[in-house]
This record gives structure tokens, C-alpha cells and sequence, in this order.
């Protein structure tokens, strides 16, 4: 996993983990920021860390050489970004086109980058939420996986939006590790392929925080929209 920050992704990713509810084995957790509090989580559950300083490179290429190498050490199936604060660059994402992750607090394609719920709100939006999506060289621009929507409430505040996302965003990482767990997911031709099956779009988190894939009610979603899809 990479991060920048808190780790409350990687808490959640352990405590599924430890549960059992999942059979995920962490290889490492790797950031970019040495004070980042995810890799104290990382080492109290045992997780090895890494710290690549960019500070120590003299460019973007071969800052990700070394990330690249600490990642191959690792030999890992799926590689997870969650608030990793840093673009990657074309040459290691093409590398591990397929395989690399990344989770966005927006209904992507709307609003990459950053500040997305001040976004959402200047736009008048009338929903928000997250998405899970496989990473290209192009920002937030990679083939979706699933998405999870809440509605924004009259007077939300940026803050408030991120509060009540949080959690469940946690709940859609889970969901997504799962779905790469019991099924067959693969990027085909830029489109997400799941048990030899292509769908041209992404898959809708439940109520039961669960992918809906055999038509259960979407999170967030009222029931007609769920019937016309």
C-alpha cells in the first residue's frame, strides 16, 4: 500500500485482516512523507514500512525507479493507493498497468484532483461520494471500478461531506479488495472485466457494503434509479 498520511485506509485494511473477514496479506506500507501516522499503524500490526524521501532524487524518473524497486520486493498481486499524495509517473504505472489501485473522494469522472467537495458544491451537486479506479499515467483518469453515493444535505459543509464519506469510503475499499479476492478482475481494451465478463460501468457499492452485483440496491441511490440501470 502507498500513503501520505493518517492511514485510516490501512487501519480499515487491518481490521479486516485480523477479523478474517478478508484474506489479505499487507505486504508493506509505503510513503513518500517519513511523519505519515499510516506508517505507525503499518508497524504496530506488524506491516514492514519503507520511507522514499523525494528529497533524495533529483528528479520524478528516478524517484520512481526506487519506489518501483521497494514495490518488486514486495511481489505484490494489487498495489493500493489511498491518499498518496504524489503522481506517479508513466513509466511505473504502464509497468503495473492492471494493478494498480487508487481511491478518489469523487463520482469520478467529476472532479479529479483535489478539493472535490468545495467542488461539488459550487456545482449546485445534488450527490457526491468516492470511486475506486485502476491508475493510468493520466490523473484520476483510469478505467472505474465501483463508486459509492451519498447525497449532499442542505447547508453541507466540505468538512461535513468528508466526515460522513469517510467511513464508508473505508467500507468500498474493503469492497473492492474483495472483489479482487473472490473474483477474476481484469483491465481489457481500458474496460473493467470481471470472470471473463466486460462491464462498461462501474459497479455500485449496497447498503450491505458489497459490490451490487446481481442488482441489490445501491448505497445512496433511490430504488427507481437502481430499477432503470
Amino acid at each position: 500500500m502507498l500513503l501520505s498520511g493518517r492511514g485510516s485506509n490501512l487501519a480499515a485494511m487491518i481490521g479486516a485482516r485480523d477479523s478474517a473477514s478478508l484474506p489479505l496479506d499487507i505486504c508493506s506500507a509505503i510513503s513518500n512523507r517519513n511523519t505519515a501516522k499510516g506508517l505507525e499503524i503499518a508497524r504496530a500490526a506488524g506491516i514492514p514500512t519503507v520511507f522514499v524521501d523525494p528529497a533524495s532524487y533529483p528528479d520524478r524518473q528516478s524517484y520512481d525507479q526506487e519506489l518501483g524497486r521497494q514495490i518488486q520486493e514486495s511481489q505484490p498481486d494489487l498495489i493500493v493507493l489511498a491518499g498518496f499524495m504524489r503522481i506517479l509517473g508513466p513509466e511505473l504505472v504502464n509497468q503495473y498497468r492492471g494493478h494498480i489501485i487508487n481511491l478518489h473522494p469523487s463520482l469520478l469522472p467529476k472532479y479529479t484532483g483535489l478539493d472535490t467537495y468545495n467542488r461539488a458544491l459550487s456545482a449546485g451537486d445534488t450527490h457526491y461520494g468516492a470511486s475506486i479506479h485502476f491508475v493510468t499515467p493520466e490523473l484520476d483518469a483510469g478505467t472505474l471500478i465501483g463508486q459509492v453515493t451519498l447525497p449532499i444535505e442542505a447547508n453541507d459543509t466540505a468538512e461535513g461531506m468528508a466526515n460522513r464519506l469517510q467511513p464508508i469510503e473505508h467500507l468500498l475499499l474493503l469492497a473492492s479488495l474483495e472483489l479482487f479476492s473472490l473474483h477474476t478482475v481484469r483491465l481489457i481494451d481500458d474496460m473493467l472485466n470481471i470472470d471473463g465478463i466486460a462491464h462498461e460501468k462501474p459497479l455500485h457499492m449496497a447498503a450491505d457494503g458489497h459490490f451490487a452485483l446481481t442488482g441489490s440496491q445501491p448505497w445512496g441511490q433511490p430504488e427507481s434509479q437502481d430499477k432503470a440501470r
